[in-house]
C-alpha cells in the first residue's frame, strides 16, 4: 500500500526526473551531485508523505467517516421522526378539543342520532391521540438514548482531531529533519568541490582588492588574470576569429576566478579554443579581460576628456596622461596594450583590427570609480563611446611610441 501511494505522488515524478537528468552528467560534478542528492531527498519526502496519508486515512478519516455516514444520520433521522410525531400529536389534540366541544353541545340539546355520532367520534379521536402520544414517548426515549450514546463517545471523537494534529506534526518534523540533513550534506559536498564566487565576492589577493594590493600580495608586476589570459591566447588563440566578441558567462568567470585563486593558469589536456570546458580560459571567452579592470578594483587607465580633442597632438596628450599613471597601472597597461598590438598583427585572420579591439575592450579600460576626488578620473557620462574607442584604438596603433621597448611574453612570472 505504501509503495502504491508513494508512486502516485508528484514528488516521486520529480525524483524520477532528477534521476534521469543526473545520469547524463559527470557524477563528480557539483551539478551531478546536487541532482543525485535531490533525487534521493525527493524520494524520501515522498515516502514520508505517503506514510502520513496512510496514517491519516486509518487513524482519522475512517473513524470520522463512520461517524458522519452511520451514527450521525441515525440520530438526525430519529430527531426528524420525533418532530413529525409531535406535530401529528398536536394536530390530533386540536381535533380532539373541537370534538369534545361538539359532543358537549350535543349532549346539552338532548338525546338523538347527532349526540351519539359526536360521542363516537370523540372516542375514536381519544384512541388516536393515545396511540400518537405513545409513539411520541417511544421515539423520544429512543432519541434520548441515541444522544446519550453519542455523548459517551464524545472524548473518542475529540481524540481523532488530536490525532490528526499529531500525525501532521510528525509528518512536518520528519520532512524538515530529512531536508535539514540533506541540505547540510549537500552544502558540505558543494563547498569541497568548488569555491563559490560572485561578482562582488573578494578573493584574498586576487579579486575585489586594489591593483597595488593584488600585485604586492602575490609578489608580481603584472596582474595574474591579465598575464594568465595573455599567455593562453599567445599559446593557441592568436589566429582564432571572434576573440573578445563572445561574452563569457557568469559561470565561466566563476570557474576562471576559482582556477586562478587555486594557482592554476593552464588549460586542461582537453583544451579547445572555442570550448575550454574545463578551465574557462578559452580565446572565445577572452572576454575574461572584461572583468580585469573591475575585478581588480582599479582602473588601468584614467584619461581626461580633453585629451581626445586635440587630434594633431593626440599621441603626445596620451603619452603625457599615461606618464602620470601610478607605476603599477602603467606597467599593466603597457603589458596589455603591447599584447593587443601583437594581436592586431594577425587581423587578416582573426579579424581583430585595432578598431575592433577598441570597441569590445574600450569600456573595460575606460571606466569610473566611485567618487574619490581624483582630478584624473574620467567621467564616462561626458565621453561618448566613439571617443572611448578612439582613445583605445590610438593606444594600440601607437603602442611602440607610447610604451617604448619590447615585452618578452615568453618570460612568465606564473
Amino acid at each position: 500500500i505504501l509503495g502504491s501511494v508513494q508512486k502516485k505522488l508528484p514528488l516521486m515524478a520529480l525524483s524520477t526526473t532528477m534521476a534521469e537528468s543526473f545520469k547524463e552528467l559527470d557524477t563528480e560534478s557539483s551539478l551531478g551531485k546536487a541532482l543525485e542528492m535531490g533525487c534521493c531527498i525527493q524520494s524520501s519526502l515522498a515516502k514520508i508523505l505517503a506514510e502520513f496519508e496512510i496514517a491519516l486515512e486509518h487513524d482519522v478519516l475512517q473513524p470520522l467517516n463512520k461517524l458522519s455516514e452511520e451514527e450521525l444520520p441515525i440520530i438526525l433521522k430519529r430527531k426528524k421522526t420525533l418532530q413529525k410525531l409531535i406535530s401529528d400529536w398536536n394536530t390530533i389534540k386540536s381535533r380532539l378539543n373541537q370534538a369534545a366541544k361538539s359532543s358537549s353541545n350535543s349532549s346539552g340539546a338532548g338525546t338523538g342520532p347527532g349526540a351519539s355520532s359526536a360521542a363516537n367520534k370523540l372516542e375514536i379521536l381519544k384512541e388516536e391521540e393515545e396511540e400518537v402520544k405513545r409513539k411520541v414517548e417511544q421515539c423520544k426515549d429512543e432519541y434520548m438514548a441515541d444522544l446519550y450514546h453519542f455523548s459517551t463517545k464524545e472524548d473518542s471523537y475529540a481524540s481523532y482531531f488530536i490525532r490528526l494534529l499529531e500525525i501532521q506534526a510528525q509528518y512536518h518534523r520528519q520532512s524538515l529533519g530529512s531536508l535539514d540533513s540533506a541540505l547540510a550534506e549537500l552544502k558540505e559536498s558543494h563547498s569541497q568541490t568548488e569555491p563559490s564566487f560572485t561578482a562582488d565576492t573578494p578573493v584574498a589577493g586576487y579579486y575585489g582588492v586594489p591593483l597595488e594590493t593584488h600585485l604586492k600580495s602575490l609578489g608580481r608586476e603584472i596582474a595574474l588574470p591579465i598575464e594568465a589570459c595573455v599567455m593562453m591566447l599567445l599559446a593557441s588563440g592568436m589566429r582564432e576569429e571572434g576573440l573578445f566578441r563572445l561574452a563569457a558567462g557568469a559561470s565561466v568567470l566563476r570557474k576562471l576566478k576559482s582556477s586562478l585563486a587555486k594557482g592554476s593558469s593552464r588549460a586542461s589536456p582537453s583544451y579547445d579554443p572555442h570550448r575550454a570546458a574545463d578551465t574557462g580560459l578559452s580565446p572565445s571567452h577572452a572576454g575574461s579581460f572584461s572583468a580585469v579592470g573591475r575585478g581588480l578594483n582599479s582602473p588601468l587607465l584614467l584619461l581626461l576628456s580633453h585629451s581626445l580633442k586635440d587630434v594633431d597632438g593626440r599621441v603626445q596628450s596620451l603619452q603625457d596622461t599615461c606618464s602620470r599613471l601610478p607605476r603599477e597601472s602603467y606597467n599593466n597597461l603597457r603589458y596589455l596594450i603591447k599584447f593587443l598590438a601583437k594581436l592586431a598583427e594577425h587581423q587578416e585572420v582573426n579579424k581583430m583590427t585595432p578598431s575592433n579591439i577598441a570597441i569590445v575592450l574600450g569600456p573595460n579600460l575606460l571606466w569610473t570609480q566611485q567618487s574619490t576626488g581624483d582630478p584624473m578620473q574620467l567621467d564616462l557620462a561626458s565621453v561618448s563611446s566613439i571617443q572611448v574607442v578612439g582613445v583605445v584604438e590610438a593606444l594600440i596603433q601607437n603602442a611602440d611610441t607610447l610604451f617604448p621597448g619590447e615585452v618578452d611574453f615568453n618570460v612568465s612570472g606564473m
